[in-house]
């Protein structure tokens, strides 16, 4: 997947509404999740080591897991048309220019 792509994830367990909690069996119907893909990854290695006594049998192997991260824009609840984007962590000011220049 390629940075600035959007994801629509239908499989939501969950969803919270200012207090009020909608709890899926096993997924909430009508509830939506829109993501933007930032960018693919992989995990730290995990080692897999094998061993067998008496035989003097050893393996030693290592795996690193793809992973892709998601940044959410929006979470769309059960029968409700649009919700409110999420609010971002971070939110810069874009600096005003005055007359003079500066």
């Amino acid at each position: 997947m390629a940075d600035g792509d959007t994801v629509e994830l239908d499989k939501v367990l969950l969803v919270d509404d200012d207090g009020k909690i909608t709890v899926g069996t096993p997924t909430v119907d009508g509830a939506r999740v829109m993501a933007t893909a930032k960018g693919e990854g992989k995990t730290g290695k995990v080692i897999v080591f094998r061993y067998k006594s008496k035989v003097r049998s050893r393996r030693k192997t290592g795996h690193r897991q793809f992973y892709t991260r998601l940044a959410i824009d929006k979470i769309v609840g059960p029968g409700v048309g649009e919700a409110e984007p999420v609010k971002k962590v971070r939110q810069r000011k874009k600096k005003e220019v005055t007359e003079s220049g500066t």
